[in-house]
């Protein structure tokens, strides 16, 4: 891993995060394949959510090792606007710091945006109907669902700053696999219901709409 730098060279961006369509169009050419950006992105999204720093030192260490299979690096940039996870060539680091002005071939870059919306009237705005829509599935459908609605809420707005019934199969994924069992504490009756639970969260947002 380079420092973190606050020079941005001229990556390719990749807006949306975590967006299947983007995931689908975005690579950084053809030096880095689309599959290993959406598992570095992964690894990333992880390491930031590991409570335990062991955890998460283990998910950024297999991030450089994949990324150092192809003689990349990874940096985060902008951590008070909205971080960014910034890919590039090990080649470009130069005494720790990374040069644009020195960079030729500047397309070998990607940016990924970690966070779904900067302006803070928006994520409020969002993890305001997020919440509402938690709590009504909990008024309706009882606490066990209520609670996983909870957590499902949390992590569309902190991670992909979204509704919740904008979640795309690939979120939906990696909220059950990753971020539930290890963010949400779920006791043995929330986890047997939890699939459910995300149904009844899109079924609400829908009927609130």
């Amino acid at each position: 891993m380079t420092p973190e730098d606050s020079q941005s060279g001229g990556t390719e961006r990749r807006d949306g995060a975590g967006d299947e369509a983007a995931s689908e169009t975005t690579t950084a050419s053809d030096h880095l394949p689309r599959e290993v950006v959406d598992e570095v992105e992964r690894l990333t999204r992880l390491a930031r959510d590991a409570i335990d720093e062991n955890e998460a030192a283990a998910y950024r260490e297999r991030r450089a090792d994949l990324l150092a299979d192809h003689d990349y690096t990874a940096r985060l940039r902008g951590e008070n606007t909205g971080e960014t996870l910034v890919l590039h060539p090990s080649e470009w680091v130069v005494d720790g710091n990374v040069h644009p002005d020195r960079i030729e071939d500047i397309d070998r870059g990607v940016e990924i945006p970690l966070e779904g919306a900067v302006d803070t009237d928006d994520w409020d705005a969002v993890d305001e109907h997020n919440m509402t829509v938690a709590e009504r599935v909990a008024e309706t459908h009882g606490e066990v669902h209520g609670a996983n609605a909870r957590a499902f809420a949390t992590f569309m707005s902190n991670h992909y700053a979204r509704p919740v019934e904008e979640a795309t199969g690939r979120m939906r994924e990696e909220f059950l696999t990753e971020y539930f069992p290890r963010n949400a504490w779920p006791d043995d009756d929330q986890r047997a219901v939890v699939e459910e639970s995300l149904d009844l969260v899109a079924e609400t947002a829908a009927a609130e709409s």
